[in-house]
């Protein structure tokens, strides 16, 4: 039976990071990913466009973006950060542009061109690839893990990175089998649950709006009508709730706000307005366009897309006209556009996650090397982790991260 210095399980940016980095530095290492190409959900990122990283400059607020679990990446980003990361890819042929809230892209190519270059260096550095070559468990004895298991053999290795993913997306084959290694191995899993993931609402009428983009709205979470939360920025509604950049980054707190109290999102579609000056506001746009009925005289309001569900929500008919929509019957209007209501049920699944909140416990990992404190030959690198970050880079950052790290700490003695 052929023995390697380090396998790598899952062929998905952290585990190709995780290869290359050890192969680089030596080792003989062997890749096994379950699907016939590698990279798939790679692939998906950002629309395919991949937002690999973020270029935000302040290494403290970068880490304070992933809330009170950031502090476990410290040593990570000390040593292959996003200077380090965006460095590495431009250095390998990956040419970048930086957009709207410091994320940055591909100049061209987008994941495809991340891909390649990772693919072009385990080819460089000599990683022995697998493909379509499941992992069925792990043989643990006394501590350290002895081989894997595979449908088709057994694989022997002085070490052992799982890269497997959570379970986001599952259609690409992340399935969370590495939470399954994990437990092989004594391991504690945090609950998985779906991340930046659109949220599902009591009200129907949403859909009256779907697909409608805003920008430069302001959303609020209350739990028990007492503010918990509040974003600026992108959010769009759908068939079944609300979805966007706002509401995905806000996904992640809502288990646990709704397990405080009933969870609510107040949508204020004019932020840069007060009460008083949108009132004021209405009353200019039902005067000027006077001779239009209510709904016409809304479409220098908001836009065309949501107008059926503002008349919806509305007590004016629709059909009144706009010369006398009373003085009250405006500031209601003006009120409604300032704050409308929505009742949480709850996430979309996994199906319609970009990440996955929980995973393996930080408590059980050394942030130093991502070696396992349970098993002195296992390391963990990515999205298995119970690690997640906000939309715009950071996730994939972590990846890259913690797959340097465990690439590197594959090579140290065991």
């Amino acid at each position: 039976m052929e023995r390697f210095d380090a396998i790598v399980i899952g062929g998905g940016p952290a585990g190709l990071m995780a290869a290359l980095r050890a192969a680089e530095l030596g080792e003989r290492v062997l890749l096994t990913e379950k699907n016939a190409s590698l990279g798939t959900k790679l692939l998906l990122a950002g629309r395919g466009r991949c937002n690999f990283t973020n270029a935000e400059p302040d290494p403290a607020a970068f880490i304070a973006r992933y809330g009170e679990k950031g502090r476990f990446l410290w040593s990570a980003f000390s040593r292959f950060g996003p200077a380090e990361t965006l460095a590495f890819f431009q250095k390998h042929g990956v040419e970048t542009v930086t957009e709207r809230g410091g994320r940055v892209f591909p100049a061209e190519g987008g994941g495809q061109r991340v891909l390649n270059a990772l693919l072009m260096l385990c080819r460089k550095f000599g990683v022995r690839i697998l493909r379509s070559s499941p992992v069925r468990s792990l043989k643990v004895r006394d501590g350290r893990v002895e081989r894997l298991i595979t449908e088709v053999e057994e694989l022997e290795a002085n070490r052992f990175i799982v890269a497997t993913g959570g379970k986001s997306y599952p259609r690409t084959g992340s399935t969370g089998d590495g939470y399954r290694f994990a437990e092989q191995a004594g391991h504690a899993i945090v609950t998985p649950m779906p991340a930046l993931v659109p949220l599902k609402t009591h009200e129907t009428w949403v859909k009256l709006a779907h697909g409608c983009n805003l920008r430069n709205v302001r959303v609020t979470a209350l739990v028990d009508g007492k503010r918990v939360d509040e974003r600026f920025g992108e959010m769009e509604f759908t068939n079944f709730g609300v979805s966007g950049p706002v509401i995905m980054d806000m996904s992640s707190s809502v288990p646990d706000w709704m397990a405080q109290g009933p969870l609510s999102l107040s949508i204020d579609l004019k932020p840069a307005l007060t009460r008083e000056k949108l009132t004021e506001r209405v009353r200019r746009d039902l005067e000027k366009f006077s001779a239009r009925r209510f709904a016409g005289a809304l479409k220098g309001l908001v836009p065309g897309p949501l107008i059926p569900m503002i008349l919806e929500l509305s007590d004016v008919p629709e059909d009144k006209p706009a010369a006398y929509v009373s003085s009250e019957e405006a500031e209601a209007t003006a009120d409604l556009l300032k704050d409308i209501r929505l009742t949480v049920n709850g996430l979309w699944s996994f199906n319609n996650a970009v990440v996955t909140r929980g995973g393996v416990s930080l408590k059980e990992v050394d942030p130093a090397t991502m070696r396992s404190k349970r098993c002195e030959n296992l390391y963990f690198a990515g999205e298995v982790l119970d690690l997640n970050g906000p939309s715009g880079g950071f996730n994939l950052q972590i990846c890259w991260s913690t797959g340097w790290v465990a690439g590197e700490g594959a090579q140290q003695p065991g």
